[in-house]
């Protein structure tokens, strides 16, 4: 049997056993309520009696019939009662409606009402059969002794009868109650099984632990929201990529994360392979809007770490970029030996003389190469790329005549990063603006273990409403797509060495923009 309909089942029966009690608590309430009103309803016609003054002046006379038997017969027939007896002092019957019955003591004690106290019984069985029955004595005028008695009884079968209409009324509304009960029931079973999808308990636990093996098993960050944007789901993978807590519940707009993933949980499209900024870390992020039966009820986002091969990658770029760096020089180094190969052949010894002079005086617009400015040789392949890159797209890069980096770097990666990227976007700039010559002057300072880069262009400044979010993931002025992240992990890698990375002059003036970066604990200090 389907758990819901043991549930109903269940509920069903503990409405109808509550009911059930009810029902006879109240049976027994209303018999014995009913008993005790006729009591005294037969105690108060006994008492009415007893105050006659042709009573008590034949029961004090001990006179039988005659007058206490009209007395009687009429009273009985009055109030619908059973009997109505009169007795004097001894119990022997003065008056009764049967009257055989006259001269004989009565069938049940009377000693109570002659002792001068009221008698209200319950239910006695006499001449007349079973009764409920009062008694009360008759007091002799002045009050002083006491001369018979008065007994008034109604039949069982009246309570019974009245009992008998109460308890049809109760029985019909114990029905509509226990109606009413497995009614509600019965809604709140199909409640159960909207709520749980018709799936049984046993089920529910199976998915519950499959659902925690699944979210905290997996490599990848989860992260679930409903359709209001709130956490519902997430395992400890997310929390640790994203670098903070997610609380069930929380609203997704009020915790601090990357601007691309509120952006993607807002437009509720599907999302592949999103790169975004979390702390320290280049996360890869994918969403899917989650649909039950054609109804939205949230979003599902995984992430996945690629710090490591991002940081590989940047690597890789370095290398690239020098490699393009050493090959156009071994192609001028190339070009030169040819010349001076051929003055020699030709017999030309002077002018090979000359040129060989020329070559060994004329001064070099490397920036590695100006005497011992910088002294790292990672630093130095990745100037003498980057002014490589810049010739080749008719740009100037210079080293500012302030330049001093004496010591080597114990990052490289880290520096490599801040200052190729703000390179690369200074050399945009620059070749996007309208002065010319374009150029772009960069700045390196050591200063103990810190390494203090500035960056200017020629460009045409940063527009007024890109300079508050310039840093964030997606903003570029380039309009090609895929760009975006460069000035993020930029900021990024010297967040991470307790740093920063910011915009000192957007420009627009004579000069473009600059920028100024901050790397602590990059560089080995003189000792």
């Amino acid at each position: 049997m389907r758990f819901s309909r043991q549930v109903l089942l269940l509920q069903i029966g503990v409405v109808l056993l509550v009911v059930g009690i009810g029902v006879a608590l109240v049976s027994v309430l209303l018999s014995q309520t009913l008993t005790d009103q006729y009591g005294r309803r037969a105690l108060a016609i006994a008492k009415s009696v007893a105050a006659d003054p042709v009573v008590v002046a034949n029961a004090a006379a001990k006179i039988p019939g005659g007058a206490l038997e009209e007395r009687v017969l009429a009273v009985t027939e009055a109030n619908d009662a059973l009997f109505v007896v009169i007795t004097d002092d001894k119990g022997i019957r003065l008056a009764h409606p049967t009257p055989s019955e006259i001269g004989k003591p009565v069938s049940t004690p009377p000693d109570v009402a002659l002792a001068g106290g009221d008698e209200v019984s319950a239910v006695q069985s006499g001449t007349l059969g079973l009764s409920v029955r009062s008694k009360t004595p008759i007091w002799a005028p002045g009050h002083q002794r006491v001369v018979g008695e008065v007994s008034v009884g109604f039949d069982v079968a009246d309570p019974t009868g009245a009992f008998n209409q109460l308890l049809i009324i109760t029985l019909l509304f114990a029905g509509g109650a226990l109606l009413l009960g497995a009614g509600a029931s019965a809604l709140l079973n199909r409640r159960l099984r909207r709520v749980t999808h018709g799936l049984e308990p046993h089920e529910l636990t199976e998915l519950l632990y499959e659902r925690e093996a699944v979210l905290h098993g997996i490599g990848e960050g989860v992260l679930a929201v409903d359709e209001a944007n709130r956490v519902s789901v997430r395992n400890d993978e997310a929390e640790r990529l994203l670098g903070t807590e997610l609380p069930l519940g929380a609203a997704l707009a009020e915790l601090e994360l990357s601007p691309r993933l509120h952006k993607a949980v807002a437009e509720g499209r599907p999302v592949d392979n999103l790169l975004a900024v979390a702390g320290n870390r280049v996360l890869v992020i994918n969403s899917r809007a989650v649909r039950l039966d054609d109804r939205p009820i949230g979003t599902v986002l995984t992430f996945r770490d690629r710090t490591d091969l991002d940081a590989l990658t940047r690597e890789l770029d370095g290398i690239r970029a020098l490699s393009d760096g050493l090959r156009a020089q071994r192609h001028e180094f190339a070009n030169r030996l040819h010349t001076l190969y051929g003055l020699l052949q030709l017999g030309h010894h002077t002018e090979a003389a000359e040129y060989l002079q020329t070559l060994t005086d004329s001064p070099s617009a490397r920036p590695s190469e100006l005497g011992d400015a910088v002294a790292d040789p990672y630093l130095q392949a990745l100037l003498v790329a980057k002014t490589e890159q810049a010739q080749e797209k008719g740009l100037t890069l210079k080293l500012a005549d302030d330049t001093w980096v004496p010591t080597t770097v114990t990052d490289p990666i880290a520096a490599n990063t801040v200052i190729g990227n703000l390179v690369d976007n200074a050399l945009h700039a620059a070749r996007m603006g309208p002065r010319r010559p374009a150029t772009v002057e960069i700045s390196l300072l050591a200063e103990g273990g810190t390494l203090h880069v500035s960056v200017v262009d020629s460009g045409p400044g940063v527009p007024e409403d890109l300079r508050r979010t310039l840093f964030d993931e997606g903003v570029s002025t380039k309009l090609s797509p895929g760009h975006g992240l460069g000035l993020a992990l930029a900021r990024q890698a010297a967040r991470a060495h307790g740093g920063d990375v910011w915009l000192a002059d957007a420009g627009a003036g004579e000069t473009g923009a600059l920028f100024v970066a901050k790397l602590p604990g990059t560089l080995t200090e003189d000792r």
